[in-house]
């Protein structure tokens, strides 16, 4: 058929509710399978990361053991004489992984006033991004304040005191200093530092320095595979003792054991300096992994 002026007309054809309503949920489809990418992608980076911090901590106790002939202590008392009380041994390790000024910092500080609260002591508000797992957004920057007023710096990352504080069977925990040949079940098979975020209120988990739960470091930079909560930061836990399983930021009783924000498992630095992703199905061993002279026979998962 042809118009009076001898051209052809055209018909456009619109598109229907229900191609429409397709379009949107492939469009929805596609967009969501993207970010679900992204997501899996930012999650195994930050666990690429935080297992590259654990290592490079690992090297770092093990350049101090060969500095001082021994690891460091988990946290310095020694009845309240040494020089520099309640120090962690992420502390001591600065000088091991290229912070020697803040470590001189330090030593100044606890010349001029050995009380790690006082104003003097500004290190202990100073992010060191190795201390902390990318994947926990909350330590980005220094929160909280302690009972002096001042903003505090976290860890993610805690030495192994062994199956609890009490026992000190592990290799960092107060006042200890052992050697490598103190390590009789194996280098490969005990932990040395291990996952866990800081509490959900961000009063455990300082790097600096602490008292934990007894004034001994316990959940505050060191921990036990079976450490229990003797309600002086909480009163709603269960004295436990705990075991290794997921935890959330917000659940102030996933202070008391080893966790972290990657799925399936959390990190552990062992004696030997390698770095093992072990899954909380692994918890019925990680009490023979936390002790350095158990005599246990222990098959440590790849």
């Amino acid at each position: 058929m042809s118009t009076g002026n001898g051209t052809t007309p055209t018909t456009t054809k619109g598109i229907s509710l229900i191609e429409l309503l397709v379009v949107v949920g492939i469009l929805a489809l596609l967009s969501g399978l993207v970010l679900a990418g992204v997501q899996r992608s930012r999650a195994s980076a930050a666990r690429v990361r935080c297992a590259d911090h654990m290592r490079q901590l690992g090297l770092a106790l093990h350049n101090y053991h060969d500095a001082k002939g021994h690891f460091p202590p988990g946290m310095t008392r020694d009845n309240e004489r040494a020089p520099e009380p309640y120090l962690s041994w992420l502390a001591r390790v600065l000088p091991y992984i290229e912070q020697t000024a803040l470590w001189q910092q330090t030593e100044t500080a606890f010349r001029q006033d050995k009380n790690f609260l006082s104003p003097l002591h500004t290190a202990k508000s100073t992010v060191v991004t190795l201390f902390t797992c990318p994947g926990d957004g909350r330590i980005s920057s220094p929160s909280s304040q302690d009972v002096a007023g001042n903003s505090v710096a976290y860890t993610s990352y805690l030495g192994v005191e062994g199956q609890n504080a009490g026992t000190a069977d592990g290799l960092l925990y107060v006042d200890s200093r052992h050697k490598l040949a103190d390590v009789t079940d194996g280098s490969s098979n005990t932990l040395l530092i291990g996952e866990r975020p800081p509490s959900a209120n961000l009063d455990l988990g300082w790097w600096y320095a602490g008292w934990g739960q007894r004034q001994n470091g316990d959940a505050e930079f060191l921990l036990g595979a079976r450490t229990r909560c003797y309600n002086r930061y909480t009163a709603t836990c269960p004295e436990g003792p705990y075991r290794f399983t997921a935890g959330k930021f917000d659940n102030p009783c996933d202070a008391f054991h080893f966790w972290s924000p990657h799925a399936g498992g959390a990190h552990f630095t062992f004696a030997d300096n390698s770095v093992r992703f072990l899954r909380y199905t692994t918890d019925d061993i990680l009490p023979q992994l936390s002790t350095r002279a158990g005599g246990e026979t222990v098959i440590t998962p790849d």
